[in-house]
Formats: C-alpha cells, sequence, structure tokens
C-alpha cells in the first residue's frame, strides 16, 4: 500500500461532500475515480494532494512516494519553449549528466589519492544516471511531445502563446515525464484529440506506478482502470475491475439497495401503523406497548435511498411508423467553404434498423454532412435522397429548433398544438422538468437542459429516421445510459456524430470514419473500429478514394487491377518500403554492436584493477562519451527512418 484514505470527511456548510471515505491504493493499481457532477472528486484529488484539509480523517502516504497532479486549471505564465518546459522535468538527469562532466575533469591530473573519492562518486553518479535511462531522456521527451499533438515545429513555440488547451497538454506533458509514483488526473482529455487520448491510454496502461483518474470519458476509463472507485452520496464504493463491470456490478448493487430500502420502508410504515393503533386503544398496556415500539423504531439505522436511478427520467424512442428498407442513399457529396474543401464525392447507403455512427476529426466536415441530409445546408454537389415513408428528426447540437425567447411550456405547447396541457407537463417531467421548472425561459436553461428539451421534442416527433448531432453533450453519466439504452432498444434508424466513444460502442452497429475527405466503413462498434482501423484504412485508402468501402470487402477482395501504371507504381512503393525496411534492420544491427561496445567500456569503466590508472580511467570515459553520441545519432536515424 503507498496510498490510503481514511474515514475523510467533507463538508461545505450545510452541505455533505465526503462522508467517511474509505480506500487503499497499491503500487500498480490503476483507478477510475466516478460519480455524477458535484459528488466530490476533484474536492477528494485536492485532500490528497493537500491543497484542501478534510473535516476528519487522514490521508496516509508512504514514505519517499512521489505524487503528481493535474488539476483542471493549470499555471500558464511559464515564460519558457515548450521543449523547454519539458525538458524541464527531465532538470535532475540534466544535472546529473553536468555533474559527471565535471567529475571527469577533476580526475584530470590527479594523483591515485586524490582519485579515489572522486572516482568513487562518479560510478555512483554514473550508475545511477543509467537506472534512470538517462541516455534516453530527449527521446522520451520527444515522443511525449508527438503523442500529446505536438510536432518539431512546435518545440520552440513560447507557452505563453498557447491556446489554454495547448497549456493543459504541456501541463500533463511535464507531469507524465516527471515519473511520479502516483499520478492523479482531473479530467486529462478534456483538450486531447482522439490520437492523443489513444496515445494517453497507451502510455497510462503500462505506466510502472500507481495512476488515479477522475473523468467523463468512459471508453477512456474503461480501457486504462482495473479498479473503480465510485463517490455516491458522499460515501465510498470500491469496484475492482473495468469501468464495464462497475456499470454492470453498480446495477446490480442498486437493485439490492433499492430493494432494501423498500423494505425498510415498508417495515417502518408497518410499525408506524401498528404503534397509531395501540395508541388509540388508550389502555395502559397498549400505551406501554407502543412507547416500546416508538423506542425500537429510533434505534433503526434509516437506509438512504440510493441515487442515480433516475426513475423520474423515461426514454422510449418507438417510431409511429415503419420506413421502407431503404432509408438514405447519398451519392456524390462534396461541400466547400470558400477554400476550404471539406470532402468530394462521398456516398452513403442507410438501411431501415441501422445504428451508424459517424466519426473523425474536428474540422473534418461531420456536423456538415449531418446539416445537409437533414436539409439545414446546402450542397455543392450529389445527391441526397430519402426512401419511402422516411419521416426525419435532427437534434442540433446548436440547439437552432429551440426559440430561446420562449418558456419551456410554451416551446412545447407551440411545437405539438394538439397535446392537452397534462400531457405536455407529462413528457416534460419524463425528462427532469417539474414543477414551476416549465415556466422557465429556454434562453436562461443550461446546455444539458436545452439538450434535455430538444430530445423531448424529438421523442414526440412521428420521426423513424433519427439525426444527431452531439445528443450526449452536456449530459452527466447516468443521463447518458438512458439514452444509450434508448437508443439500443429504438426499432427505427439512427445516423450520429459523436466524441463519446463509450456512447457509440454501446449504440452503434456501423460506424463511418471521415478523414481526408474519404469515408470508410467499419461494420461493427467502436471496439470493432478500434481493432481493425489502421489495418481497413489501409486497404480503404486509394482504393476507391471517393467512396464507402464495406468493411467485409476490404477483407475479402483484392485491390482491383488499374493497369499498367497503377501496377509499376504499386511495384515502386513496395520496393521503396522493401529498402526502407532492410535499412531500419542495418540500423538496429549497428546500434546492438554498438551497445556492446559500451558495455565493454562500462566493464573497463568498474574494473577495480583500472581504478589506479586516471589515464586510462579518463581515456576510457571519453571514448564512452564517443560512442554514446554515436549510439544517439543511430537511434535519432532509426527514428527517422520509422517516421
Amino acid at each position: 500500500m503507498i496510498l490510503a484514505c481514511q474515514n475523510i470527511s467533507k463538508s461545505y456548510l450545510d452541505q455533505v461532500v465526503l462522508k467517511n471515505v474509505n480506500f487503499h491504493i497499491e503500487k500498480n493499481d490503476k483507478c477510475g475515480i466516478v460519480g455524477i457532477n458535484g459528488a466530490g472528486k476533484t474536492t477528494l484529488l485536492r485532500i490528497i494532494m493537500g491543497e484542501e484539509e478534510p473535516d476528519s480523517g487522514n490521508v496516509v502516504i508512504s514514505r519517499d512516494v512521489r505524487i503528481g497532479y493535474l488539476s483542471q486549471t493549470q499555471d500558464s505564465e511559464l515564460k519558457s519553449t515548450i521543449y523547454m518546459a519539458m525538458q524541464e522535468a527531465k532538470k535532475y538527469l540534466i544535472e546529473m549528466e553536468e555533474d559527471i562532466r565535471r567529475l571527469e575533469k577533476e580526475m584530470e591530473g590527479k594523483n591515485e589519492e586524490e582519485l579515489g573519492p572522486i572516482l568513487e562518486a562518479y560510478n555512483r553518479l554514473q550508475t545511477r544516471y543509467d537506472r534512470e535511462n538517462g541516455y534516453a531522456y530527449e527521446s522520451e521527451i520527444a515522443g511525449v511531445i508527438a503523442g500529446l499533438g505536438f510536432t518539431r515545429e512546435d518545440y520552440d513555440r513560447p507557452i505563453e502563446s498557447l491556446s489554454g488547451g495547448q497549456k493543459m497538454r504541456v501541463a500533463l506533458g511535464r507531469l507524465l515525464l516527471s515519473h511520479p509514483d502516483i499520478i492523479l488526473l482531473d479530467e486529462p482529455t478534456n483538450h486531447l484529440d482522439m490520437e492523443s487520448i489513444r496515445w494517453l491510454e497507451g502510455y497510462l496502461g503500462s505506466y510502472p506506478g500507481a495512476v488515479m483518474v477522475v473523468s467523463h470519458d468512459r471508453y477512456f476509463i474503461d480501457k486504462i482502470a482495473s479498479k473503480i472507485i465510485e463517490i455516491d452520496q458522499g460515501v465510498s464504493g470500491i469496484y475492482n475491475g473495468s469501468y464495464s463491470y462497475y456499470s454492470e456490478e453498480k446495477s446490480k448493487r442498486r437493485q439490492a439497495e433499492m430493494n432494501a430500502y423498500l423494505k425498510q420502508q415498508a417495515e417502518i410504515k408497518h410499525e408506524e401503523e401498528v404503534i397509531t393503533k395501540l395508541k388509540q386503544f388508550n389502555r395502559e398496556k397498549s400505551i406501554k406497548r407502543a412507547e416500546s415500539r416508538e423506542k425500537k423504531l429510533d434505534k433503526i439505522e434509516v437506509l438512504d435511498k440510493p441515487t442515480e436511478t433516475r426513475t423520474d427520467m423515461r426514454l422510449k424512442l418507438e417510431p409511429v411508423t415503419e420506413s421502407g428498407t431503404d432509408v438514405l442513399l447519398v451519392e456524390g457529396l462534396a461541400r466547400s467553404f470558400g477554400d476550404n474543401k471539406l470532402f468530394e464525392n462521398l456516398d452513403i447507403d442507410i438501411k431501415r434498423g441501422e445504428h451508424v455512427a459517424l466519426i473523425g476529426g474536428n474540422g473534418t466536415g461531420k456536423t456538415t454532412i449531418l446539416r445537409i441530409i437533414a436539409r439545414k445546408l446546402s450542397k455543392d454537389a450529389g445527391r441526397v435522397n430519402y426512401g419511402a415513408k422516411v419521416r426525419m428528426g435532427y437534434f442540433d447540437q446548436e440547439h437552432h429548433d429551440l426559440d430561446v425567447n420562449k418558456t419551456i411550456f410554451d416551446e412545447m405547447a407551440d411545437s405539438f398544438p394538439e397535446m392537452n396541457n397534462t400531457r405536455i407537463r407529462n413528457v416534460l417531467a419524463a425528462f427532469l422538468f417539474t414543477g414551476e421548472d416549465v415556466f422557465k425561459t429556454i434562453k436562461d436553461l443550461s446546455g444539458g437542459e436545452r439538450g434535455r428539451l430538444s430530445l423531448a421534442k424529438i421523442m414526440l416527433s412521428p420521426a423513424n429516421f433519427l439525426i444527431l448531432d452531439e445528443p450526449t453533450n452536456h449530459l452527466d453519466i447516468p443521463s447518458k445510459e438512458i439514452l444509450e439504452d434508448a437508443i439500443r432498444n429504438y426499432t427505427g434508424t439512427v445516423l450520429y456524430v459523436s466524441h463519446d466513444r463509450y456512447f457509440i460502442n454501446r449504440t452503434a452497429t456501423r460506424i463511418l470514419e471521415l478523414k481526408n475527405g474519404n469515408l470508410t466503413n467499419y461494420i461493427g462498434n467502436y471496439d470493432y473500429y478500434e481493432a481493425n482501423r489502421e489495418k481497413l484504412y489501409e486497404l480503404a485508402h486509394g482504393a476507391v478514394p471517393d467512396g464507402v468501402i464495406s468493411a467485409g470487402e476490404q477483407l475479402s477482395q483484392p485491390k482491383p487491377s488499374g493497369g499498367r501504371e497503377e501496377y509499376e507504381n504499386r511495384k515502386k512503393l513496395e520496393a521503396e518500403k522493401r529498402k526502407r525496411l532492410n535499412a531500419i534492420k542495418n540500423i538496429e544491427d549497428k546500434i546492438e554492436k554498438v551497445e556492446g561496445e559500451i558495455a565493454k567500456l562500462d566493464e573497463q569503466l568498474n574494473d577495480p584493477a583500472n581504478g589506479t590508472n586516471a589515464g586510462l580511467l579518463i581515456d576510457l570515459a571519453k571514448e564512452r562519451e564517443e560512442v554514446a553520441e554515436k549510439l544517439e545519432k543511430l537511434y535519432e536515424e532509426w527514428d527517422n527512418l520509422q517516421e
């Protein structure tokens, strides 16, 4: 055990945030901390870091354990460049390197007696430098910078010129490079693109230390966590498994807790009825018995009602009418904005009952495609055809379908004039708008509230083809899970854009990836896409550059011949690839040979028989430095060939 939270409690005025929180962390634990917004997750991290004091309880940290913490707000006053900021995390290695060079100079001209303590310090420092992988720290910095989405051209960019998200990425990189024993991360994926998130998942998954992550990215937690710490009503619960395991197990526990709560409530109600009846008898014995029962009832530890069940929010998506088999056919779709050509000659074919996720990098044109299909935006070229009996419902992430000057109630009443007031109230209540909330003006609503209202409107529409643009934005995890279940059980057709990989994984039957202006088709959920994306994209790339390629076709059908010129080009590319692979193999052989030379030099430097020969040691140290420089150049050449 390297960290333990023992009975941690924290309140702000009358609000209890944490209540007797208990858990411990082992050396290599990878933990996700989950809970609804405001549950106290960030407060818990701040207490662990000593930035806040608990009202009661203790945080116990093992001796010599270093903790690194990435909060949601960072000091952005650094006056250095990106590379210099990252290099700062390796300052101890740079200083060690300088000390090694200094000791080498001190050894020059020393006699045997003077050389002894210097050589001892030199060998000790050299051993530590090797153990800390000092010779590779520059490569490690380069790898972290690239992994977080920066390029070599960004190395000299001043920190003060970066956006808030870029500064957060620099802070994350510095933290990872410092190699703490425990990494605490508060929403680390907020400012990362998909590729950087994948890189971070791999980095943290193999990190030789403990990791604790607060995140709303459930797929991210699912990938890295083997333990889930849940904060629910201030109380901690431990689940030894992934997020998926936690989600399933939590549902079972919640049901058991609800059953226990309802059973106890029934027993309490029964006991109160008995007490009332005994008092009504108005006899000495009956009154004494009533008093005895009251004392017994007072001693009962009343169970709290389980939270997050959201039994008051029911999403049941069901089309009023069934469409034909062919729902959507898009052919030759193209769209540009000025000189920025997003895509051209795209084809999409969607059948009844499919749940299709459209994914891709920021700015690739995903929302544009949805808006064109929903007839909210004109196209430059191509055709968009709906099938027979298709009725479309469109969810806009900007919620342009809402009149911000209306109240919630009026928006619904005007959109569905055939509905009476009671029906409107019942529907709004299903989406957590109750009491006087229904008379709030839409312009005063939060993003999540506007999203729920837009979903309510789609629910009541006669649509059998739902087009959804980021439907989970601003929703907390329980609301996302309810929406996921509704879409999974929906018998109509869905096309949506989402960055929530866990949501995609649970709801998609097919994935379209928009990349480099092309669509690639993956028949499966997000896990299938992750496992096959590189292979299938490589097979699809250039084969049918402007259309959709079926994942099944990619795996089973060879690329059709495009004539002599295409054959020669492919042959040339294959020859270049073989040449590059041979060059990489040659460099790897050289690296192995040079590493052997360094090992022999180290053996001579550490040989007690050479300990009194100052001249030999200095020559050996210089030779080692020259060979190490040669090795570093080979590493750089190998990196360049790999790129």
